[in-house]
C-alpha cells in the first residue's frame, strides 16, 4: 500500500514539474507561432497605398497631384445602434443606408470600411457625433487639378489608388510606390484601440514623372480643337505636336475627353486616347511618302514631268480621278503633283515603283506597326500582305487600303522634318525618385534611317510648295514663316458591312514650321464634320493658328518680315503643252525634262519664288538675311557644284 502511494505522489510531482517547466518555457522562450496567434488577437492589419507620385510638364506645372483625405471603417461589435448609425452615415455621405446598414449588421465582423476618399467636412461632422465603434484613415486622393486637360493622356486611378488607364496605368508601378500595412491595437475584447478616432500614418512617396508635355500649348491646342469641333460640326477632334528633331510629344488632345476627377461618370469610348489607339485611311497626306520613296530610289527627281491625263486615269476596269473635277491636271512636275494633290500623278508615281518597294518604303517611315512609345493602347495600323493589284496600289498611293493613327502620320512626317531619321515619339522627359533625388532622363531613340538628307530637304522644299499660290495647303500658312505640309480629305469607312459612310469624311493637315528648319511637327483633324470637310478647310486653318502659337511662345524668330503676302506666289507651272511631249504609260512614267547645270536666275525673288523654282530643279540653297534676292554664290549662270548647292544673299 504504501508503495503505491509513493509512486502516486511521484507521478503527480513529475506531472506538476512538467506543467511548470512548460510555463515557464512559454513565458521566457520567443515562439513564433504564439506570437502570430497573439498578433491575431491583439491587433489587427489594414494595408493602405502610399502617397501617389505626382505628374508633371515641362516646366514643372502639375498635372497630376496627390492630396490628403480621409477613409471611414467601423468596428461593428461595438456600435451599439447599428442602424442610427447606418442612417446617419448614409445622410452625412449622401449613400443608400440599406447598402451601408448591411456592411455593419454583422456584429462578428471587427473591421469594415464604409467609405474610402472623403472629404474633410464630411468626416468633421460625423466626429461631433462620436460614435463608438467609427474610425477614420488618412489617405491620399488623386487630383487633376486642370480638369479636362490632357485627361485622355493622363488616364485616371481607382479607389485603391491603382492606375486604370493612360500614364497613370502605363507608369503605375513607379507612380503609386510602396503600400504600408498599419496595425491597429485591440483590447482584451476586441475592441479597437482608437485615439481621438484616427489612425495616422507616415506613407512612402511615389516617383515623380516629367512629361514632355508644354500644358500652356496643350491648353491653346485643345481650346482651338474644341472650337472647331463646335465649328464644323464634327464628331471628334484629334491634334498632334511634335518636337520636330527628337518626336517628344509637347501636346496630344483626342475630342470629346473627360474630366479624370469624375471619370466614372463617362463610357469607355469618351475616355480613349483615340490619336494613339484609333486608325482609319489618310487620306492625301499619304502622298507625301510615296513621292519620297520615288526620290529615294532615284526614280523622279522633282522636276520630273507626269501627264496626268486630265482627270482620267484607267487601270484595268477602274477609273482614278481627282477629288474634283477642277483639280484635273495636264502635264504637271512632280512637286506639284504633291502640291496640287493629285491622285492620278501619285497613282503613276506608285505604279512606277512597284508595290514591293512601296510596301517596304511605308514600314520604314513606321505604318503597319507600333513604335514603341510610353502611350498604352498604341495601335499599329493595317498595311495589306503582298502583292497588290494595280488599282489597289493606286489606292495606296493616295491613303487608301490602308490605315494609320494620328501618332502614327505626325511622326512620319518628323522623319522629313529632321532630315531622314524615324525616332520613337515618347512623352515622358524624366522620372524622379524624391526619396534617393535620382533622375532617370528619357534619351531619343534612333530608330532608323529612312530616306537620305537630301532627298528630306526636297521634300520639305516640294511641302514648302503646296502650302503657296495654287497649292491645296495654302490656308495653313503663318505669316512671318515658311510651312510645309500636305492635306488630306479621307473617307469614312463602314464599322459593318463594306465600304465607305456616305458622307463621312476626316479632313486633316500635317507639316511643320519653319520649312527650313522645322522645330515643330503638328497633325490636326476634324472627325466627321458636317460643315465643310475638305482637309484644306476644316484642318489647315486649325494647323496655321496652332503652328502660330507655338512658334511664338518657343520664341522662333520670324523668317520673313514686311512680306504679308508672301505665301501667295503661284506654283511654278510646266513650260510646255501636253501636246508637245508624249502621253505618258505604265511603261514611260519616268520621262524628265532637262535638269539645269547652271545656277538660275533669282535676282529681286522672294524667299519662297527661290524654294519653289529650287525644289523644281533639285537645288539645295542656303538663306542669309531676309527679304528679297541681292546677290547669289554662284552667280547667276555659273555652273552649278556636283552637290547642287548655292548660297542665296537677301536684303530687304
Amino acid at each position: 500500500m504504501k508503495s503505491k502511494i509513493i509512486t502516486l505522489f511521484i507521478f503527480v510531482c513529475t506531472l506538476w514539474s512538467a506543467l511548470v517547466f512548460r510555463a515557464a518555457y512559454l513565458q521566457f522562450v520567443p515562439h513564433e507561432k504564439l506570437n502570430t496567434l497573439q498578433e491575431k488577437q491583439f491587433q489587427t492589419v489594414v494595408s493602405l497605398p502610399a502617397r501617389r507620385g505626382n505628374i508633371i510638364d515641362r516646366n514643372g506645372k502639375e498635372l497630376a497631384m496627390s492630396s490628403p483625405t480621409y477613409s471611414i471603417y467601423a468596428d461593428p461589435k461595438i456600435i451599439e445602434d447599428r442602424k442610427g448609425t447606418a442612417k446617419f452615415l448614409a445622410k452625412v455621405l449622401k449613400e443608400n443606408q440599406n447598402e451601408i446598414y448591411s456592411k455593419i449588421k454583422d456584429k462578428n465582423k471587427r473591421f469594415i470600411w464604409i467609405e474610402r476618399l472623403v472629404s474633410v467636412s464630411q468626416v468633421e461632422e460625423i466626429k461631433t457625433q462620436k460614435i463608438r465603434g467609427l474610425g477614420f484613415v488618412e489617405e491620399w486622393k488623386r487630383v487633376y487639378p486642370n480638369d479636362q486637360l490632357l485627361s485622355t493622356t493622363l488616364g485616371f486611378t481607382g479607389k485603391e489608388g491603382q492606375g486604370l488607364e493612360g500614364l497613370e496605368l502605363f507608369y503605375d508601378q513607379q507612380l503609386k510606390g510602396e503600400s504600408k500595412k498599419v496595425s491597429m491595437r485591440k483590447d482584451a475584447r476586441g475592441r479597437p484601440l482608437i485615439q481621438d478616432g484616427m489612425l495616422f500614418t507616415e506613407t512612402p512617396q511615389g516617383k515623380e514623372i516629367k512629361l514632355t508635355i508644354d500644358s500652356d500649348l496643350q491648353y491653346f491646342v485643345e481650346t482651338e480643337l474644341k472650337q472647331a469641333l463646335q465649328k464644323h460640326e464634327a464628331e471628334a477632334a484629334y491634334a498632334v505636336v511634335l518636337d520636330a528633331k527628337t518626336s517628344a510629344i509637347r501636346a496630344i488632345a483626342s475630342l470629346p475627353s473627360f474630366n479624370p476627377n469624375d471619370a466614372s461618370k463617362v463610357s469607355p469610348g469618351a475616355r480613349r486616347n483615340r490619336s494613339v489607339t484609333d486608325t482609319y485611311e489618310p487620306g492625301s497626306t499619304l502622298k507625301t511618302f510615296v513621292i519620297a520613296q520615288a526620290l529615294e530610289e532615284k526614280l523622279f527627281q522633282p522636276n520630273s514631268k507626269i501627264w496626268c491625263e486630265n482627270g482620267h486615269f484607267k487601270i484595268g476596269k477602274r477609273v482614278i480621278r481627282e477629288a474634283e473635277a477642277n483639280h484635273s491636271q495636264g502635264l504637271i512636275s512632280v512637286s506639284e503633283v504633291l502640291a496640287y494633290s493629285s491622285n492620278i500623278g501619285t497613282s503613276k508615281i506608285a505604279l512606277k515603283l512597284g508595290d514591293e518597294k512601296l510596301r517596304q518604303g511605308l514600314m520604314k517611315f513606321g505604318f503597319g506597326q507600333k513604335a514603341g512609345t510610353d502611350l498604352p493602347g498604341e495601335a499599329k495600323g493595317i498595311i495589306l500582305g503582298l502583292p497588290w493589284r494595280d488599282h489597289l496600289l493606286a489606292n495606296v498611293s493616295f491613303g487608301q487600303g490602308m490605315t494609320a493613327s494620328p501618332l502614327q502620320m505626325a511622326n512620319a512626317y518628323a522623319v522629313i522634318a529632321n532630315g531622314g531619321m524615324l525616332n520613337a515619339p515618347h512623352i515622358v522627359e524624366s522620372i524622379t525618385d524624391l526619396e534617393t533625388n535620382q533622375t532617370m532622363a528619357t534619351e531619343t531613340k534612333q530608330i532608323r534611317r529612312v530616306i537620305s538628307e537630301e532627298t528630306a530637304q526636297q521634300m520639305r522644299l516640294m511641302l514648302a510648295a503646296v502650302t503657296s499660290g495654287k497649292g491645296s495647303g495654302v490656308s495653313a500658312r503663318v505669316e512671318g514663316y515658311i510651312v510645309g505640309g500636305k492635306t488630306g480629305t479621307a473617307q469614312k469607312v463602314r464599322t459593318e458591312g463594306r465600304g465607305y459612310i456616305p458622307g463621312g469624311y476626316i479632313g486633316s493637315f500635317t507639316g511643320f514650321i519653319p520649312a527650313n528648319d522645322p522645330q515643330y511637327v503638328i497633325y490636326v483633324a476634324l472627325d466627321h464634320p458636317k460643315k465643310g470637310y475638305y482637309g484644306a478647310q476644316v484642318a489647315a486653318p486649325l494647323f496655321s493658328r496652332i503652328a502660330s502659337y507655338a512658334v511664338r511662345r518657343e520664341g522662333v524668330a520670324p523668317e520673313v518680315l514686311g512680306e504679308k503676302n508672301i505665301s501667295n506666289v503661284p506654283v511654278a507651272q510646266s513650260e510646255k503643252t501636253e501636246k508637245e511631249v508624249e502621253e505618258f504609260s505604265y511603261a514611260d512614267l519616268n520621262k524628265t525634262t532637262t535638269t539645269l547645270t547652271t545656277v538660275p536666275d533669282f535676282k529681286d525673288l522672294s524667299m519662297r519664288e527661290v524654294l519653289q523654282q529650287a525644289a523644281n530643279q533639285n537645288i539645295k540653297i542656303k538663306m542669309i538675311g531676309r527679304g528679297k534676292v541681292d546677290q547669289t554664290v554662284p552667280a547667276a549662270g555659273e555652273a552649278l557644284s556636283e552637290d547642287r548647292t548655292m548660297t542665296i544673299i537677301l536684303k530687304e
